[in-house]
Parts: structure tokens; C-alpha cells; sequence
């Protein structure tokens, strides 16, 4: 049993949601898809990690230490990781070659493990 004020109520609302419409019909704009042929989004990490890696083998080289050559091979490892199939494939092959001849050569050199920094204190 729906009393008669129940009713009112509803056809009030009903008249009053449509003639208080606040969408404004010019205001609409459209969504457009994003154009695919212009790169918006550069990743810049590939590059960041290619210069990494090449000063830290070349401190690998030149000073002897084993950790800087490690973390050119690290470092040139991520950036093989990340790069583009379009990037130059020579450079990132020279960097991942230059980074693991700093690994070989500061071994050939001093064959000694790396100690940690805390290793003596125990």
C-alpha cells in the first residue's frame, strides 16, 4: 500500500531532476587519443646508467678498485636492461665490454678478495 504523498514526492522529484539539468552542453570536450608517432615519454635511466658505468670502469681501470668496476658492470647491466631496440647497440656493447675487462683487469692485478669496510671490526 503506497500512500498519495509518497507519490507526490516522487513525481516532485522527478520534475525537479529534470528542469534543474546543470550540464552545459558547450563545455563538453571531447577525448581525443594520444598521437603515437611523437614520444612524450623519454626514459632517461638507460642513458644515466650508460655514463655510470663508463666512469666507474674507467676509475675500475685506472685506480684499481674492484668495487667501481662492479658497479660498472652493474650499472652497464641495467642499461642493457632498460635500453630501446632503437638506441645505438655499439655503444651500450662498448660500455658492457669496457665494464668487464675493469672486473678482469683489477683482478689480474691484485687477485685478493674485497673485503668489507666492517670485516675488520670483527
Amino acid at each position: 500500500f503506497i500512500s498519495c504523498s509518497s507519490s507526490v514526492h516522487f513525481l516532485q522529484f522527478q520534475v525537479m531532476q529534470t528542469s534543474t539539468d546543470v550540464r552545459r552542453p558547450n563545455k563538453i570536450v571531447r577525448a581525443k587519443p594520444a598521437d603515437l608517432s611523437q614520444s612524450v615519454f623519454e626514459d632517461p635511466l638507460p642513458d644515466y646508467m650508460n655514463v655510470l658505468g663508463m666512469v666507474f670502469s674507467m676509475c675500475g681501470l685506472m685506480l684499481r678498485l674492484k668495487w667501481s668496476a662492479w658497479a660498472a658492470l652493474f650499472c652497464s647491466c641495467v642499461s642493457f636492461a632498460n635500453t630501446r631496440s632503437s638506441d645505438d647497440a655499439k655503444q651500450i656493447v662498448s660500455s658492457f665490454m669496457l665494464s668487464v675487462s675493469a672486473v678482469v683487469m683489477s683482478y689480474l692485478q691484485n687477485p685478493q678478495p674485497i673485503y668489507p669496510p666492517w670485516a675488520s671490526l670483527l
